[in-house]
This record gives structure tokens, sequence and C-alpha cells, in this order.
């Protein structure tokens, strides 16, 4: 499947109103939902001394951006929705950036680690290694991304009024791989519970040094 210029457009034009429209609900939904083991994932793989510098990539509201810098880092966030982007600056204090996820402009090797939680599956396949090196670029000299992500069989598509891409992982493997970065571990979530229940795959990558 070939996606042109105008579908592409369209895809982050309705994914963002989705969010822009169910900003508040998704807010009061997802405001407790514990992700401290995708935090500290990250954290816990970045070299050097801390405090680090951390982009949360599609930050929402800010609850994880509130909780990066209670520990002590600093954050800031990246998001497309216009109002989850006044409720991370106002909830969190941190800077926030409103970009287009297929327009990103990052500075180059500025970040300790990319955070994108629930992010990277609004990327449609077609320009998913793209982004993914433009993040990779964002990072410095063995900086880490993690990223968590809906599983899937490699299928994309609208579901509900956004754009969705479900990987499984080894497809996933190789995108990042592709795109320069190395493994350093994998999880399936909600902790504790059968495969069958855990919907969620998270995993962890440093940047490669070619």
């Amino acid at each position: 499947m070939h996606l042109r210029p105008d579908d592409l457009e369209l895809i982050t034009t309705q994914t963002v109103a989705h969010y822009d429209q169910r900003a508040e609900d998704f807010r009061a939904g997802t405001r407790d939902h514990d992700v401290t083991q995708n935090i500290a994932a990250l954290l816990r793989h970045i070299q050097g001394p801390a405090p680090f510098t951390v982009l949360d990539f599609g930050c929402g509201p800010g609850r994880d951006l509130k909780a990066l810098t209670q520990l002590g880092h600093r954050a800031i966030g990246l998001d497309g929705a216009r109002n989850f982007v006044d409720m991370a600056r106002k909830d969190s204090g941190c800077t926030v950036w409103q970009q287009n996820f297929l327009k990103l402009e990052l500075p180059e090797a500025h970040f300790d680690g990319v955070y994108a939680n629930a992010s990277l599956f609004h990327i449609p396949n077609q320009e998913l290694i793209r982004v993914l090196r433009q993040l990779r670029a964002t990072l410095k000299p063995a900086g880490v991304l993690f990223c968590s992500n809906p599983r899937g069989t490699n299928e994309e598509g609208w579901n509900s009024g956004r754009y969705n891409s479900y990987h499984d992982l080894a497809a996933w493997r190789a995108h990042m791989a592709e795109a320069g970065y190395i493994e350093i571990e994998h999880y399936h979530r909600p902790a504790g519970l059968p495969r069958a229940q855990q919907p969620w795959l998270a995993s962890v990558w440093r940047r490669s040094s070619a």
C-alpha cells in the first residue's frame, strides 16, 4: 500500500483531531496508569551521570513529563494535539513542542533518551524508518530509545478515528535495526499476566555507532 502526500496529511489531521476532541477524557482515563516500569526501563540503560535530558515523544497531557521531572531529569515534551500541548505545559511546567510526527524538527544529538510510550504506532509503516532515523539523530551517541506499542500482525489502518500500525516483535526488530538501533531488552505489558492478556510490546534500544 502506497500512501500519497494527501493521504499522509489526512492521517495526521484526523488522528490529531481525534485526540484534540477527547483531550479531557483521555487525561482522566490515563492519569492513573502505572508506567513506572517503562520509565525505569529507559532510565536504567542511559549511560553517564544524571540528570538526563529526555524527549517525551507523544507526551499527551503530560503525565510522564511530570514523572520524569520529579525524578530530577530534564524533560521536553512533543505532541501534535494542541490541547495536549497546552495541558502538558500547564501540568508539568516543562517545555513542550507542538509538532507533526511526520514533519519533525529536532535538534541533533541533544537527548540522552527518547521516551515514546504509545505514540510510534500512529506512524504509517511507509514513514516509520524515516521517523525512527530522525529520533536516532536527535539522540546523543549511545543514547537510548524506549517505545511501547500495541502488538499486532503487521497490519495498519483506521481504528476508531485514529490511524494505527500494529507490529509483531520480529517486524519491529527489523524496522529498528534498519533505522540504526541495537536492541537492549523487550518485555510485554501489563506485567504478570498471560501473554494473550498482554497487548503491549515494550522495547529499549541504543543508538548504534554506525
